[in-house]
């Protein structure tokens, strides 16, 4: 809901008196009636808001301009209103279901609009000082930020990250990025076990105590198959913020470990003999079927550029990207190619380059991944592993990064946050 203005209502006033007496040396005690209230002639007061509010949702195919002429604003005054709020806000940029309201003075005469913009913006217009004069302006929700430990297991009922993430009460929103957290060092997909657990230290902001989104995963600890790896978040100077292991290495490989920003589903592994689902013949698929909704993002897995991006025959319109050390990626099937895919452009790791399709020869919708290393096209799975990370901590910066590695552990175990503590760093 969007910010309250109501004015507070005054409460009753009650005054009551009770008398008791006792008699002392008595097994009993001897009760007196309570006198009857004393008429003092004082009512209780009750104000009046002094304003009226109309809340509704923004309906599908809506204007604002049709929102305003269905609160029977004039059209003069409407347009006035419209273009107090370009400075600050594209009239079309309004958006079906987010909530509004219109606040009117006892009087009738329109005093405010506020319209939700996002978690973490509102739109207010305010009626000014003369008729058609308004004053429009982006308002920042007031929110608390918590930082927020869960501790979940991959379990028989809870058999992949999003599940035991949702167990453990997180948001997917969470799930998704503590799996690009790791993604360097753990594929969800393959490598997933009875038994691991995890625990993950992450930003929650709360707006009217109802509200919450996410922020950051500060710190997260996965123990997959017996080996722990952990990672924190840590600002290096003068560049964007990145994660480390507990020894200041850094968590990003050089190549993503899928084409996606969430927990992908395999359905077709690297194989130089597979029976093709289309030709009904054996032969080699040099890649990784990933099964997606036609339409989902395809990111590009390390930074570089590309080569073409066009239709290619039974591999459907295709990317093809080529990076540092000799390797190219290949996303075949794509229903359609992100803007500005051409030849030579750059692209950053993680950036989207197209969208999940089916085109060429394909039964479904799906992602064919492919990476080919100095001409040959080499197992993703496998390959990713064999892969440089980036860089690590800088020398100068690690006492600050031990010590905000110290109390994310700290906060992770629920201890006080240590000066000197050692003792969950297992990642040598």
């Amino acid at each position: 809901m969007l910010r309250s203005r109501y004015p507070a209502r005054l409460g009753f006033l009650v005054r009551a008196s009770v008398v008791t007496a006792a008699t002392a040396g008595l097994v009993g005690c001897v009760f007196e009636e309570p006198p009857l209230p004393v008429e003092t002639g004082v009512r209780d007061v009750y104000l009046a808001p002094d304003t009226r509010v109309v809340e509704e949702e923004v309906p599908r195919d809506a204007t604002l301009a049709g929102i305003l002429a269905s609160h029977d604003m004039p059209s003069d005054v409407a347009h006035a209103f419209v273009e107090s709020m370009r400075p600050v806000f594209d009239p079309t940029d309004l958006q079906r279901g987010h909530p509004y309201r219109m606040v009117y003075g006892t009087d009738g005469r329109f005093r405010r609009f506020e319209y939700h913009v996002d978690d973490d913006q509102f739109l207010e217009v305010a009626s000014g000082s003369a008729p058609f004069v308004f004053n429009a302006s982006l308002v920042d929700y007031e929110k608390r930020r918590d930082e927020v430990v869960m501790h979940s297991a991959i379990d028989e009922q809870n058999n992949s990250l999003f599940a035991a993430m949702e167990a453990g009460g997180a948001n997917a929103q969470v799930a998704i990025d503590v799996a690009d957290v790791f993604s360097g060092e753990i594929d969800f997909n393959t490598e997933l076990r009875l038994g691991d657990h995890f625990q993950v230290l992450y930003e929650q902001f709360v707006r009217e105590e109802e509200h919450v989104t996410y922020g950051d995963v500060l710190a997260a600890t996965f123990v997959n198959d017996g080996r722990q790896v952990s990672a924190f978040r840590f600002d290096v100077q003068g560049e964007a913020p990145a994660y480390f292991d507990a020894n200041g290495r850094s968590m990003k490989r050089q190549v993503l470990s899928s084409p996606f920003r969430f927990e992908p589903r395999v359905t077709s592994r690297f194989s130089y003999r597979r029976l093709h689902p289309v030709l009904g013949t054996h032969r080699a698929h040099l890649g990784v079927d990933y099964g997606a909704p036609s339409g989902t993002p395809v990111i590009a897995v390390s930074r570089g550029t590309v080569v073409s991006a066009a239709a290619s025959g039974g591999s459907g319109n295709t990317v093809r990207l080529r990076h540092t050390n000799g390797y190219e990626t290949y996303y075949l099937h794509l229903s359609r190619f992100a803007k500005g895919m051409r030849a030579g452009a750059s692209v950053a790791q993680g950036e989207v380059i197209g969208y999940v399709g089916s085109t060429g020869l394909a039964t479904g919708p799906h992602l064919d991944y492919r990476l080919r290393k100095n001409g040959t096209f080499v197992n993703p799975l496998t390959e990713r592993k064999n892969l440089p990370p980036g860089d690590p901590v800088p020398a100068e910066q690690m006492a600050a990064f031990e010590e905000a590695r110290d109390h994310a552990l700290a906060r992770l175990a629920g201890r006080p946050v240590p000066r000197d503590d050692r003792l969950l760093v297992a990642d040598d």
